[in-house]
């Protein structure tokens, strides 16, 4: 009797094993099935996520072009071209004017408004325009330089001006001015004591016109005005 039981125990015992056994296995397996679908819920999850960074950055790139759209503008401008005024009156960048075709007294005007100085070469031809300059027209020149003028027919007639009583300088000026140049006889300091020719006298654009500074004209020089 004992025996039997023992057996009957034994049996069942094995029995009870096996249900234990597959109980667990169930078990595990629905825990595999559960972690399985759970992973791939989260999977999921991992695949569909660029999506909301790419919008969040569309999102917080929006209100930072808004952002710089609205800052208030400076008013600063692209820089201006330095300004050349000074160096123009030291001489830079200084050229020929346009002359050719104008009237040589028109010409001899814009030569000294730049500061150049002038020489009138007259032709054997008809007319008083200028027909060539040296240095050309366009040139770069400096400030004081001398440009030739060709003038087209001769030399007209000038006006000799009064310039006895005169000081030396302002006489030469004056003498310039009428197209005429001086020719200092006696020094260039002092007053004109006597002028050749005299005043109105004959007389071509270029001609010279001598002048004694300072100093009494010789009695025998002919023509000459003495000093009043």
């Amino acid at each position: 009797m004992t025996d039997a039981n023992t057996g009957r125990q034994e049996s069942g015992g094995g029995g009870n094993r096996a249900g234990v056994l597959l109980g667990g296995g169930l078990v595990a397996v629905l825990l595999a099935v559960v972690g399985a679908t759970g992973g791939w819920l989260l999977a999921g999850e991992d695949d569909e996520s660029p999506a909301n960074p790419q919008a969040v950055a569309t999102a917080t790139g929006t209100p930072t072009d808004e952002a710089t759209s609205s800052r208030p503008s400076t008013g600063r401008t692209t820089p201006s071209a330095p300004r050349t005024t000074a160096s123009t009156t030291k001489g830079a960048g200084l050229t020929v004017p346009p002359v050719i075709g104008t009237d040589f007294v028109q010409a001899r005007e814009m030569l000294r408004k730049q500061r150049l100085g002038w020489r009138l070469v007259f032709g054997a031809g008809i007319g008083r325009t200028v027909e060539s300059t040296s240095p050309p027209v366009g040139a770069t020149v400096t400030r004081g330089a001398t440009v030739q003028l060709q003038i087209a027919g001769p030399a007209p007639a000038a006006e000799v001006p009064d310039v006895v009583g005169d000081a030396c300088a302002k006489a030469a000026d004056e003498l310039v001015e009428e197209g005429l140049y001086p020719r200092y006889r006696s020094g260039r300091s002092g007053k004109v004591s006597q002028q050749e020719p005299a005043e109105d006298g004959p007389a071509r654009w270029n001609d010279e016109v001598s002048i004694w500074c300072g100093a009494a004209a010789p009695p025998s020089q002919p023509g000459a005005k003495p000093t009043p």
